[in-house]
């Protein structure tokens, strides 16, 4: 008995893992004009500066390609003082080819939950604001994929957002999942469960 439930242990334990099994990509984008008003906020003109671990490759920096994206409205708190985004939207990222970049879409998706925009008031009185949200959506090979941003705005000095701003930077977080890592441990997973329950039946 206590063999067979120290083989289920195993098994529980080991199921979580396979979420874990992946890799991440790194875009920061700077520049770029975001405009907002309360049926959401829209990014334009922002450059692709660097990109992290590209097919798991080092930093490649320079002029990369964009990135923008729209929110969906507003759904809490206000422009000026911090507020919320519904879930929704859009969120691209393109790549021009340089240095080994794709060229055309890398990512496309949308915001998966809310997306928090926050009133930041610094010490000498004067304001940035910040965006975050989680990302869901498809990878330039067909994969789906999952991710989070941050977009930090410019100083807009001791007065609040007027429904224009420029990014200072931006930096977006892509996993991409590793099927044959999956695909080996899922294996392993229904193999130890053969035998767990074969176990069972002869306990």
């Amino acid at each position: 008995m206590i063999k067979n439930t120290f083989l289920l242990a195993i098994l529980v334990i080991a199921v979580p893992f396979t979420a874990f099994a992946g890799s991440s990509v790194d875009f920061t984008n700077s520049g770029g004009t975001l405009s907002g008003a309360s049926s959401g906020m829209t990014l334009t003109g922002s450059t692709l500066i660097a990109v992290n671990g590209l097919n798991g490759g080092g930093l490649i920096t320079g002029n990369l390609g964009t990135l923008s994206f729209s929110t969906s409205g507003l759904s809490g708190g206000s422009l000026q003082m911090g507020g919320t985004f519904a879930a929704g939207g859009t969120f691209n990222i393109t790549g021009n080819g340089t240095s080994g970049i794709p060229n055309g879409t890398i990512f496309s998706g949308s915001f998966t939950g809310p997306v928090t925009w926050n009133l930041v008031t610094l010490a000498n009185g004067t304001h940035n604001y910040t965006l975050t949200g989680s990302l869901a959506g498809t990878w330039y090979n067909g994969d789906i994929v999952d991710g989070a941003t941050v977009q930090l705005t410019i100083n807009t000095g001791k007065g609040f957002f007027n429904g224009s701003t420029n990014i200072s930077s931006g930096d977006t977080n892509i996993t991409i999942p590793e099927p044959g890592t999956l695909g080996l441990l899922g294996t392993g997973l229904i193999g130890m469960a053969a035998i767990i329950r074969r176990k069972l039946k002869l306990a």
